[in-house]
C-alpha cells in the first residue's frame, strides 16, 4: 500500500508522492484526469508542521570511531598515489614509498594511473609494472591482454553512469568500469596496508584505517557515489559502515593544505613582478628551478612536517576574506572559491565549483591531432590498435617533452619515435616518416637523423594554448560573478600547475588582480590535504549544494494556475500531482550537518506502508517531477506493519534530509515506535 500527504494545519493540500508505477496506464494516456497518481491508492497523510530547518550537526551522527591512521588516495587521471598520517602523530604526513620503474626526466612520488588484466581479465599490475609489462609482451600476445590509461576521464564525461558502464581497454575489448575502479583501489589498499605493516613490524587491520578518496569537486553525484561503490566493492569500508571512508573534493583538500603553508613552501609568482629590468618569464623559470631543486633534495625524505600552526600566507587573511583554489590536473581543472571565517579559520565555499575537462591531457589530444596532420588520421588508428604498447612508449616519450616545455626556452625538443611507429609507417603507406614530414605542411616540425621529431619550442608551446586558453577564459567568468569580488589570493595546484606556460598565463591574467601562489610540491598538495582532511573533517564548515532536492507531492488543484493534464479527482478532492516540493536549491549554501525536516501523520490509521520518492535536479525552479532534468534519486519506505495498534490517530512521521557532507542522508521516523529507515542518496540505480 503506497501513501500520499495533506498540507499542514488544516485540510489536505499537500500530498507527497510515493513510489510511482510506471505503468503503461498512464504513461501514454492523456486524458483529463491521467496522472501517476491514479494508482496510488487513497490519499493519507497530513503534514503536521511546516517545513523548517534546523542546525543540527547531531541529527543522526554514528558515534565517532577511531582510526589509528589516515590514508589518502589521490585517484587522478594521468598519475596516482597515496599518504598517510597516524592519528597520535597528526603533524607528520608520511607519501607512499618509491614506485618501482619510473621515466626519465619524470621525476615524482606518484604511479601513472594504468592498470593491467591478464587475457582471463584477473588483475595482474598496476602503475609503472602495468605499464613496463605491457610494453614488453610480444604484439601478438599484448593485444590479449587488457590494458587501461587515462580511465578516469570516463566517469566525468559519461551522462548516465551506472553501475553498469564499460570501459575501453587498449585493444578495444571491454570491461565493467566498477570493476577497474575497485581493483585499482584494492591495489593501493594492499599497498599502504603493507607499507603500514612493515613500518610497525605486526599485520596492519583494515578496520583500523580511515580511508579518503579524492574526487573533483565539479564530478556530478553519480561519479562521486560511483567511486564509493568502487571503494566498497575494493573492501575498505562497507555500506553498514561508512563512515571509515571519506570521499573528499579535491580543490577542498588543496585549501586545507594551503592554510599550512609557510613562506619557504611556496612560490609567490607576484613578487616576481619585472624589476630591474628582470621579465616575469625569467623568473618564473628560475624560481621554479630553485623549487625542484629543493625537492630533489628532500626526496629522499617521505616524510612532511605540518606545523600545527597557520601559514604565514594565511595569517594575513582576515575573516571574511576571499581566495580561489585552481586545482588543474591531468583530465580536469576545478575552480572552487572559499572565504575564512574565524576564530577557528574554517572553510565556506562561496561559489559553486566549477571548471571542466581542461587539464593536461588535451595537451596530449593536441598532439595526437598534430600526429595525425602529419602522418594521416587513418594511420594513426591503425598503429594505435595494431601496436598498442608502442602507442603508448610514444605518448611517454612526449610527457617527458611536454615537461620540459616553458615560456622562454629557445632550443628545440626531441621527441623519440619508436622503432614499431618508423617500421609500420612505411608498410602502411610505402614510404618513410622522413617523406611525410617533409610532405606535410608542418613546418615547425623537422626530423632528425637520430629518429626523433624535432618540434621548436613555438610548436610545443601551441599545443599548450587551446587547453590554457580555456582555463584562463573560465577563470575570466569566475572573476567576472558578484560573488568574487576583493579576491585576496590565487592558489595554483595540481599537476599541471607544475607547468611554466600555465604559471606564467594565470599570472598575466590575474597576477593584477590577486597575489598567485603555487606550493613547492604541487603535484603533492591534493594528497596532503586529502590527510588533513581525513585527520579533521570538521574544518569544511559551508558548502554550496550542487543539486535542488524535493520530494513529489500532490497539492489542491487550483484552476488557472495548475496544468489541466496534472488534475486527478479522489473522492470528489481536486488534486494536482506530480508537484516537486522542493527541500533545499542548487547553489544554496548548506552548513555541514544542516538537516531540513518535515512531519506528516496518516490520514488513516490503517495505512501502515508510507513510501517518499526524492528527486534532483541540476535546475533551481522546478514545479514538477515530471520537468526534463528531474531524476528520481532516493526512496523511503518505511512499513509500520506488527506496530502497537494503540498509538495516536494523529500518528507522526518525520522526515528529515541532511545535507552538507560529499554524501547526503535522508530518514523517515514513526515518532510514536521511533521505527525509522534511513536511505543514502542513490544516483546509480535508478
Amino acid at each position: 500500500l503506497i501513501l500520499s500527504f495533506f498540507p499542514a494545519g488544516f485540510c489536505p493540500a499537500v500530498i507527497l508522492t510515493a513510489a510511482r508505477c510506471f505503468s503503461a496506464e498512464y504513461a501514454v494516456s492523456t486524458s483529463a484526469y491521467s496522472s501517476p497518481a491514479k494508482s496510488l491508492g487513497d490519499p493519507g497523510i497530513t503534514p503536521l508542521s511546516p517545513s523548517h530547518i534546523v542546525k543540527d550537526s547531531d541529527a543522526d551522527d554514528a558515534v565517532e570511531q577511531l582510526f589509528l591512521v589516515v590514508v589518502a588516495i589521490d585517484f587522478g587521471t594521468t598519475s596516482s598515489g597515496y599518504a598517510y598520517s597516524f592519528t597520535k602523530e597528526p603533524e607528520c604526513i608520511h607519501v607512499m614509498r618509491r614506485w618501482e620503474g619510473g621515466d626519465p626526466g619524470v621525476s615524482n612520488q606518484k604511479t601513472p594511473t594504468t592498470i593491467l588484466l591478464t587475457p582471463e581479465r584477473k588483475f595482474h599490475s598496476f602503475g609503472y609494472a602495468a605499464r613496463d609489462f605491457y610494453h614488453d609482451l610480444d604484439p601478438t600476445e599484448s593485444k590479449h591482454w587488457l590494458y587501461f590509461e587515462k580511465f578516469k576521464m570516463k566517469l566525468h564525461t559519461t551522462g548516465n553512469l551506472t553501475m553498469e558502464t564499460d570501459l575501453t581497454a587498449a585493444n578495444g575489448k571491454k570491461v565493467k568500469a566498477l570493476e577497474i575502479f575497485a581493483y585499482a583501489l584494492q591495489y593501493f589498499k594492499e599497498q599502504a596496508l603493507k607499507e603500514l605493516s612493515d613500518q610497525g613490524g605486526s599485520d596492519f587491520e583494515n578496520t583500523e584505517v580511515r580511508w579518503v578518496i579524492t574526487v573533483p569537486a565539479i564530478w556530478k553525484q553519480p561519479a562521486k557515489q560511483f567511486m564509493r561503490q568502487a571503494a566498497y566493492k575494493a573492501g575498505m569500508a562497507s555500506p553498514e559502515n561508512p563512515e571509515q571512508l571519506i570521499i573528499a573534493l579535491e580543490p577542498e583538500a588543496a585549501s586545507i593544505y594551503c592554510r599550512k603553508l609557510r613562506l619557504h613552501q611556496m612560490i609567490d609568482l607576484s613578487s616576481r613582478a619585472p624589476v630591474n629590468g628582470y621579465s616575469p618569464s625569467d623568473t618564473i623559470g628560475t624560481g621554479f628551478t630553485q623549487a625542484k631543486e629543493h625537492i630533489r633534495r628532500n626526496r629522499q625524505s617521505r616524510t612532511f612536517m605540518v606545523e600545527n600552526v597557520i601559514g604565514e600566507i594565511w595569517s594575513e587573511l582576515e575573516e571574511g576574506d576571499r581566495y580561489i583554489v585552481v586545482d588543474s590536473g591531468g583530465g580536469t581543472v576545478d575552480i572552487t572559491v572559499h572565504q575564512i571565517r574565524l576564530p577557528e579559520g574554517h572553510l565556506k565555499e562561496l561559489y559553486k565549483a566549477t571548471g571542466g575537462p581542461y587539464g593536461s591531457l588535451g595537451v596530449d589530444y593536441e598532439f595526437e591531432k598534430l600526429l595525425c596532420k602529419i602522418f594521416g588520421e587513418d594511420f594513426i588508428e591503425q598503429f594505435k590498435i595494431k601496436r598498442p604498447a608502442a602507442w603508448v612508449d610514444l605518448m611517454i616519450a612526449f610527457e617527458s617533452r611536454k615537461r620540459a616545455a616553458a615560456p622562454d626556452r629557445t632550443n628545440p625538443l626531441n621527441i623519440t619515435l619508436p622503432f614499431s611507429f618508423i617500421d609500420y609507417y612505411k608498410k602502411f603507406r610505402g614510404h618513410s616518416v622522413e617523406h611525410a614530414l617533409r610532405k606535410s605542411n608542418v613546418d615547425f616540425v623537422k626530423w632528425s637523423s637520430q629518429g626523433m621529431l624535432r618540434m621548436s619550442p613555438d610548436a610545443m608551446n601551441a599545443l599548450f594554448k587551446p587547453t590554457i586558453d580555456q582555463i584562463i577564459q573560465h577563470l575570466s567568468d569566475v572573476f567576472d560573478k558578484p560573488e568574487v569580488t576583493n579576491v585576496k589570493f590565487l592558489f595554483l595546484v595540481g599537476g599541471f600547475a607544475e607547468s611554466p606556460l600555465l604559471q606564467q598565463a594565470v599570472q598575466s591574467a590575474f597576477g593584477s588582480r590577486c597575489r598567485v601562489i603555487i606550493p613547492q610540491d604541487v603535484g603533492l598538495t591534493i594528497l596532503k590535504g586529502a590527510v588533513l582532511f581525513g585527520l579533521d573533517p570538521a574544518v569544511i564548515k559551508v558548502r554550496r549544494s550542487p543539486l535542488t532536492y524535493g520530494v513529489g507531492v500532490l497539492n489542491r488543484f487550483v484552476e488557472g494556475k495548475h496544468p489541466p493534464e496534472k488534475l486527478l479527482v479522489k473522492d470528489g478532492t481536486r488534486w494536482c500531482t506530480d508537484v516537486f516540493d522542493k527541500f533545499i536549491s542548487a547553489d544554496q549554501s548548506v552548513a555541514l550537518g544542516e538537516t531540513v525536516t518535515r512531519s506528516y501523520t496518516p490520514a488513516k490509521p490503517s495505512q501502515l506502508v508510507i513510501v517518499i520518492n526524492i528527486y534532483s535536479s541540476e535546475q533551481d525552479n522546478v514545479s514538477f517531477i515530471t520537468e526534463s532534468g528531474v531524476k528520481k534519486c532516493g526512496t523511503l519506505r518505511l512499513d509500520l506493519t506488527g506496530t502497537d495498534a494503540s498509538v495516536p490517530n494523529r500518528r507522526e512521521i518525520k522526515t528529515l534530509m541532511q545535507f552538507g557532507d560529499t554524501e547526503i542522508k535522508a530518514m523517515a521516523i514513526d515518532v510514536a515506535t521511533s521505527k525509522s529507515v534511513k536511505v543514502g542518496i542513490d544516483f546509480l540505480n535508478y
